[in-house]
């Protein structure tokens, strides 16, 4: 996103833009109109990713413009990021600046932050970290109020918590999450909030159960549970199974099964090609699944699980990229219909954005 496209005044025509676009893909499927649920206009996003670029004596938060990594962009304050991030920069950069312990062969800065005010920032440096590094890292994360993770090649150094808690509310009920470094998180916490409102209401109060793919860290899973007998959800990054298996325990939810398994191997295994280790103490045959839920990455879903999906009355589908979604959708449209459909504005003022529909067997 360019300075230029930031312009709150420009955001209704900029979501309604977004909004026609989503109608006109899925025109061909006989889609609904969706559900629109937009962001706030201004700091939005919780986390951010900046390179430093030294001019002279200072370095300075640094971003690109797509292809070009020779002409840096001087960031000073990030109005699209969270009101803790754009507090944290101008207190970070001023430690760096005047500790050469911190500062020395700094390349870049992420921070992640949550709606409910936890923060964590990560250093990552051209140089080895060592203990004088660690002592002065844990000075600046108490008068910042944060965790900071210090990287170099091949050393990670944690000074209090590689994670961030979120706490978030579906139907009044309060869900905590763990929220790794450098593992996949929502960055609009507060359309999060709208999307995890929407899908449970989309399911519905069911008594049969859910396959669920691409769990990540239960981000959909945990309120989604309540609404159905047993879940059996799987996640290929062990990461992200870690911190879903610490939310379960967090939330004391105990219907849910994951699985580290990607969506193509367990296509493989619901299709019998092969067995999984993984999957040797769950019985597939005691699940009464009548709908799957995906939360795909960018390339949507291969063929074969899209072909996996075709078998279930009802098919939850949360994308980030309309294109593929509408290319899933060729593919099962003579089998399922879209009764529902929603765009969620997770990334105001870009061409990008995240949908739902819902698909029930026709």
């Amino acid at each position: 996103m360019s300075r230029s496209q930031f312009d709150p005044s420009t955001y209704s025509q900029q979501l309604d833009e977004k909004k026609q676009r989503l109608i006109e893909l899925l025109a061909p499927f006989d889609a609904p109109a969706p559900q629109v649920f937009a962001s706030p206009s201004e700091h939005y996003r919780l986390r951010a990713e900046f390179r430093l670029w030294r001019e002279g004596d200072e370095r300075h938060y640094a971003m690109f413009a797509a292809g070009d990594k020779h002409q840096p962009i001087f960031i000073e304050e990030f109005p699209i990021a969270s009101q803790q991030i754009n507090a944290l920069m101008p207190r970070l950069k001023a430690a760096w600046q005047a500790n050469k312990v911190l500062g020395f062969k700094l390349f870049q800065v992420e921070f992640l932050t949550t709606l409910s005010g936890n923060g964590l920032i990560t250093l990552c440096y051209h140089r080895p970290l060592d203990e004088a590094w660690a002592a002065e890292a844990e000075k600046l994360a108490a008068e910042l109020g944060v965790s900071i993770v210090g990287r170099s090649k091949g050393k990670r150094i944690v000074i209090g918590r590689d994670y961030v808690e979120e706490t978030l509310q579906v139907a009044g009920r309060d869900y905590r999450y763990r929220q790794p470094e450098g593992a996949f998180t929502q960055p609009n916490g507060q359309v999060n909030q709208k999307m995890l409102g929407w899908a449970y209401e989309a399911l519905g109060e069911r008594q049969d159960d859910l396959l669920e793919l691409y769990c990540g860290n239960g981000n959909f899973t945990l309120p989604l549970s309540t609404r159905v007998g047993k879940v059996l959800a799987t996640e290929i990054s062990k990461s992200s199974v870690n911190a879903a298996l610490a939310n379960l325990a967090d939330n004391q939810i105990d219907n849910i099964t994951l699985v580290r398994l990607s969506a193509e191997e367990l296509t493989e295994a619901l299709n019998g090609v092969r067995p999984f280790r993984r999957l040797a103490e769950v019985d597939l045959a005691s699940y009464n699944f009548a709908t799957v839920f995906v939360d795909p990455p960018r390339a949507g879903m291969d063929p074969d699980t899209c072909e996996l999906t075709r078998r279930f009355e009802r098919i939850l589908y949360i994308s980030c990229n309309p294109e593929t979604l509408a290319a899933n959708i060729a593919q099962l449209h003579d089998t399922h219909r879209i009764s529902r459909c929603a765009l969620f504005d997770q990334f105001p003022y870009t061409h990008h954005m995240e949908s739902g529909v819902l698909l029930e067997r026709r």
